[in-house]
């Protein structure tokens, strides 16, 4: 397959698996697809499909002098909505393809809306619904636009009732068509798209129980829904009503995602193209979360998918990676005790993060010549010496650029850094002795892979906060250091 250009690039995935290996459903007929598409002549034409939130390329064919080609292939392509693409990578128009593929398309570019395709009853069905859906649509713009320039409650009050009518005659239509065709690609998309309605708001000792319609909402979204249909990732819509779903429908708390990643994971096993695009979708979402301690699912796919071989999916950097992520991030999860740190200072001694005696001990892993990192750490100096300091607390710095002590020493003079802090690095030497004893670095231990990572720690040296802003942080402390003035 080849990737569309400008606004249809495919999106980068983290793994490299290929999309056209787990089209190969050979059969006896495989996809024959003729197409006329005037103007265009003597040039390639292209089948473009939806993946997800993005467009790719899924076949190409060579226009002769009378403006004529074939889509072909010796299988058959995933079903879904597809589009017809010019030379310049521009959209023509919208098909659906099923399990009837071989059909035939006459079209001109300059009259897109007219293209006849002949010999797919999934067309047909699609031609029809189509029609239906636009002339309603275009009647709603028009009562949408009209809602915005009434004068009288009146007038809102009856554009609002007409609004609701055809709105209504579109769910009937569809649910009409699920039911006449059952077993039609068309039916099998609309029950995709499908959201379920908000039920009446029940009233509970005098007040609204809007937690029994938010539970029915979220027990009835994936109705009709089969996770291993490869069908609906060559859709618009399936995977923005998955980041709805977890967006909204979802606690953000790790055990609560995990229990709905697993049962989706495991609904798409048997889905060629589904279960690794979603194990895909869920790992790149989850290795960088938004919210502080998800990591955790990305943890819990480590464990329960890769470690138990679902790597055919990953090329081999992707694979370490994943691998070495995974096992950095092991010994960092909110609340476990941090990993000792037995670094060298500026003046050569050695200087265990464990003798740190406070309240919270702020640790950051920076380099000196970083430039995120000569913004970040002058503003950790300023609130330490306007809030922090007060509060008792430890600030434990590792430079990770070892050859950039001097540079490091220079920085802090020149920004005038409080005198509390303390500078460590690695020497060459513990450094050698670790690799030779077999023992992680910290690097591994702390998943220090950008710079400045920093991490909060409690009296007892229990990780309570990572990848957080530095407002984050301090609001955490002046939560926690509340807390603790309220118990005492």
């Amino acid at each position: 397959m080849v990737q569309m250009k400008n606004s249809l690039v495919i999106a980068l995935f983290l793994f490299a698996f290929q999309l056209a290996s787990a089209q190969q459903k050979t059969t006896a007929n495989g996809r024959n697809i003729a197409i006329t598409l005037t103007p265009f002549k003597n040039t390639k034409v292209y089948l473009g499909s939806y993946y997800g939130k993005s467009k790719i390329i899924a076949d190409s064919a060579w226009l002769d002098d009378k403006s004529k080609g074939v889509f072909k292939g010796n299988t058959k392509l995933t079903g879904g909505i597809y589009f017809v693409v010019s030379p310049q990578y521009t959209i023509q128009f919208e098909l659906l393809i099923g399990n009837q593929q071989h059909f035939s398309i006459v079209a001109d570019s300059s009259k897109k809306e007219n293209a006849v395709i002949t010999g797919s009853p999934d067309n047909d069905l699609f031609k029809t619904y189509s029609a239906f859906t636009v002339e309603k649509g275009k009647k709603l713009t028009q009562l949408n636009q009209q809602l915005t320039q009434v004068k009288t409650a009146a007038d809102s009050a009856s554009i609002k009732s007409q609004i609701i009518k055809y709105n209504k005659e579109l769910q009937v239509y569809r649910e009409q068509l699920i039911r006449q065709h059952p077993n039609s690609l068309l039916a099998a998309l609309l029950d995709a798209m499908k959201r379920p309605d908000l039920p009446p708001i029940h009233v509970v000792k005098g007040k609204p129980d809007s937690l029994s319609a938010y539970l029915y909402v979220k027990d009835h979204f994936w109705d009709d829904v089969l996770f291993n249909d490869d069908r609906l990732l060559h859709t618009p819509f399936f995977e923005p009503k998955l980041d709805d779903y977890l967006k909204y429908y979802v606690s953000p708390e790790p055990d609560s995602l995990i229990k709905e990643v697993k049962y989706i994971l495991l609904s798409a096993r048997t889905g060629k193209e589904m279960y690794p695009y979603l194990l895909t979708k869920f790992t790149n979402k989850y290795l960088n979360p938004e919210y502080m301690g998800q990591d955790k699912v990305f943890l819990y796919l480590f464990e329960n998918f890769y470690a138990k071989g679902d790597t055919t999916i990953l090329n081999t950097a992707s694979k370490k990676m994943i691998f070495e992520r995974a096992y950095s991030m092991m010994a960092n999860q909110i609340g476990v005790q941090a990993s000792p740190l037995n670094l060298t200072d500026t003046s050569g001694k050695t200087v265990s993060l464990y003798s740190l005696k406070g309240p919270f001990t702020f640790v950051v892993f920076w380099d000196p010549t970083c430039g995120h990192c000569k913004e970040e750490l002058p503003k950790v100096d300023s609130i330490y010496k306007a809030k922090w300091k007060a509060l008792g607390i430890k600030l434990y710095s590792v430079n990770v650029n070892e050859k950039m002590m001097n540079e490091l020493k220079q920085f802090v003079k020149e920004k005038n850094f409080s005198s509390d802090w303390i500078y460590t690095y690695q020497t060459k030497e513990a450094r050698d002795a670790e690799i030779a004893a077999g023992q992680p670095n910290y690097r591994q231990l702390y998943d220090v892979f950008k710079t400045p990572t920093m991490y909060l720690l409690d009296a007892e040296k229990h990780i309570i906060a990572k990848q957080l802003s530095l407002e984050q942080f301090d609001d955490l402390i002046t939560v926690k250091s509340k807390a603790k003035t309220t118990a005492n």
